[in-house]
């Protein structure tokens, strides 16, 4: 594995980073919650974007990967200022933003905070606002312990490590909240998403689309896809996505 670039922010990460030089659009990776920019979508990405000659990034947000920073110090609100500085200090000209999970609420809102950059979404499994549903799908014992303790540890089937869900977690999380009014992006968006995604509704899809403001928006519903939508097939989709948005805005 090559050793990453370091971006030091203004905010106080230091954010681990590979970056390929090329042609605009430029492509930028965001990670989902407790992931890294060395998962199978990323790199399939970065390998499209070096036979293309397009320029394109891939970091970890705070307490993600390689980057600086403790995990459960994180909140939705400092990880999109990762985002920003990577955008802002990494990137020239348009870009596209692919956002994976937790990557796809952080890429809307990076969309919205940087309109004369942003020029296309690509969401994969996009989950704006998930604090909000998980926070609802606790149950009353373990809210109380988020509320006594300030966090929680959750095992999941995506490691051996406990996702850790604090209480500033959920209040950053609800007001950073994207996908509960009209999201106003005048841009091509693209939503992929599995079917038997057992994580995000796939209804999520459907809503983003309905509260999206622009008119270029489509979803690809993956029947038997999953959460991760990693399958060969499914990197497939994602390059021929992204291709086809790049070489419409070329």
């Amino acid at each position: 594995m090559l050793q990453p670039s370091f971006l030091s922010s203004d905010h106080g990460t230091r954010i681990a980073y590979h970056k390929t030089a090329g042609i605009s659009p430029g492509v930028v990776f965001l990670g989902g919650f407790m992931s890294d920019m060395e998962g199978s979508k990323a790199l399939e990405l970065e390998a499209y974007c070096r036979r293309a000659g397009r320029a394109f990034v891939r970091f970890d947000y705070w307490g993600h990967g390689q980057s600086s920073g403790q995990f459960a110090d994180g909140t939705i609100g400092l990880w999109l200022k990762d985002a920003l500085a990577v955008i802002d200090g990494l990137t020239e000209g348009p870009q596209i933003l692919v956002g994976s999970s937790m990557g796809g609420w952080i890429a809307l809102l990076a969309a919205k905070a940087r309109r004369a950059r942003v020029k296309g979404l690509v969401g994969i499994a996009a989950a704006p606002d998930f604090t909000v549903r998980h926070w609802a799908e606790l149950s009353a014992d373990d809210q109380q312990t988020i509320q006594r303790d300030g966090r929680l540890e959750v095992y999941s089937d995506y490691g051996p490590d406990p996702y850790v869900f604090t209480r500033a977690l959920f209040e950053d999380g609800w007001q950073n909240r994207v996908n509960c009014s009209p999201i106003h992006l005048d841009i091509p968006v693209r939503l992929i998403q599995g079917l038997e995604d057992a994580d995000v509704p796939w209804q999520t899809a459907m809503e983003i689309a309905g509260n999206l403001t622009g008119d270029d928006i489509e979803v690809i519903l993956v029947p038997g896809g999953d959460h991760r939508l990693s399958e060969p097939n499914d990197l497939k989709r994602l390059v021929r996505v992204v291709d086809d948005m790049a070489k419409d805005m070329s």
